[in-house]
């Protein structure tokens, strides 16, 4: 009877108190114990509701029913396609929402569509895979951010290529410590891209000499993710790396002379195609014919052969024990031997003398920077302890 009374008073009564009375009535069939009649006649006076010509209306019914598991689902189904200021709540939060229905939604609706789907909880594989593949960047960018969100590794392929060059999206992704070392680096490759062109297009230096400083801070992006990579994920990263043409002879000696022996010696496995034993067994012997075998087998060229012998023999004479920045930076006292033995082998190609000497710049230049920053860090140590002594 009251149901009945209602559907008769909706029909003439103002926008603001239909949309209260609506959401009464929506409120009472979540949390009353109608009987069975009056619960389908609230129904039927709900489903008459969803063609009211107030979005209040609707809107009220939507933030009731947005996260009920008991709402009626075809109400809630007709509440997801409305109007963004009615649809909203429920494309974030309704369970009665199926895999289905979202993907849908992504797959039709407007940024601010793809945004609320991306900020649901629990979202799986198959959503996420739909906003990276056609979402808009502020969607993959709540995606990025969404702890609930469970992406494969080629939606995060996909957020880089149709995003990467957005500085929001980048900065997001680099954020997560558990971003897998392949997207990192692709994101890094999309940075250097981005930078490259710019500085290309404002003609600060030429397209030659931009793509040579984006090549080497690449390599060294490179060795830096690689430090934190271990197991399968170093296996996956390197196998990318040589996909992409980036496991460069360059690459491999930066890395041993950086310290990163796991990066050196799994690039040797994925080039030789020998097992990880055998390669480390090699590796660390350093010497004679067996290590040449290997080089020449990962397709080395012959030329480099003595830089990376010198390079192994200043790896156990010297070691890595109390080297500055982990296994990152180059090693100044490993790479001006290599190239001394390098300069005085007649063999020794010029490229590779030149690839040396800017080694033996850079890690120079690192070396003095860390010794003013550690100098400027005791000063600073100094004055707040004569400072708080006084």
């Amino acid at each position: 009877m009251i149901v009945r009374q209602f559907i008769s008073w909706v029909r003439t009564a103002p926008a603001s108190e239909r949309a209260e009375a609506t959401r009464s009535l929506a409120r009472a069939w979540i949390f009353s114990d109608l009987s069975d009649d009056d619960r389908a006649a609230a129904e039927g006076a709900l489903l008459m509701l969803l063609d009211d010509a107030s979005p209040l209306v609707r809107q009220a019914m939507a933030q009731v029913f947005a996260r009920a598991p008991s709402a009626p689902p075809a109400i809630v189904q007709a509440l997801s396609v409305d109007q963004p200021c009615v649809s909203l709540p429920v494309l974030e939060h309704s369970p009665l929402l199926i895999d289905a229905d979202l993907v849908d939604i992504v797959a039709t609706g407007n940024s601010e569509l793809q945004c609320a789907v991306a900020r649901r909880i629990n979202l799986p594989i198959s959503i996420c895979a739909a906003i990276a593949e056609v979402g808009s960047a502020a969607a993959a960018l709540e995606l990025i951010e969404n702890p609930y969100a469970e992406l494969a590794q080629f939606s995060w392929d996909r957020i880089v290529e149709r995003h990467g060059h957005l500085a929001a999206i980048r900065e997001a992704m680099l954020a997560l410590g558990d971003l897998p070392a392949t997207t990192r680096l692709a994101l890094v490759a999309k940075l250097s891209e981005t930078l490259t062109r710019f500085v290309v297009a404002r003609n600060w230096l030429s397209p030659d000499r931009a793509e040579r400083i984006a090549d080497e801070a690449m390599a060294r992006s490179t060795v830096n993710i690689a430090s934190r990579s271990r197991g399968d994920e170093m296996r996956d990263l390197v196998h990318h790396l040589r996909e992409a043409g980036q496991l460069t002879v360059g690459l491999i000696l930066r890395a041993l002379l950086s310290g990163n022996l796991d990066l050196f010696d799994q690039a040797l496995v994925e080039l030789s195609g020998l097992p990880q034993s055998r390669v480390a067994a090699l590796v660390y012997d350093g010497v004679g014919a067996a290590l040449n075998a290997l080089l020449a087998r990962a397709d080395l060229p012959e030329s480099t052969f003595p830089a990376f012998r010198a390079a192994l023999a200043a790896r156990n004479e010297i070691g890595f024990i109390g080297s500055v920045g982990g296994a990152v930076r180059l090693r100044r006292r490993m790479v001006e031997r290599v190239l001394t033995v390098c300069e005085t082998d007649e063999a020794t190609s010029e490229p590779l003398l030149i690839l040396l000497r800017r080694f033996a710049t850079e890690s120079a230049r690192e070396e003095a920077r860390v010794f003013c920053d550690e100098l400027a860090e005791q000063a600073n140590a100094r004055d707040e302890y004569q400072l708080i002594a006084a």
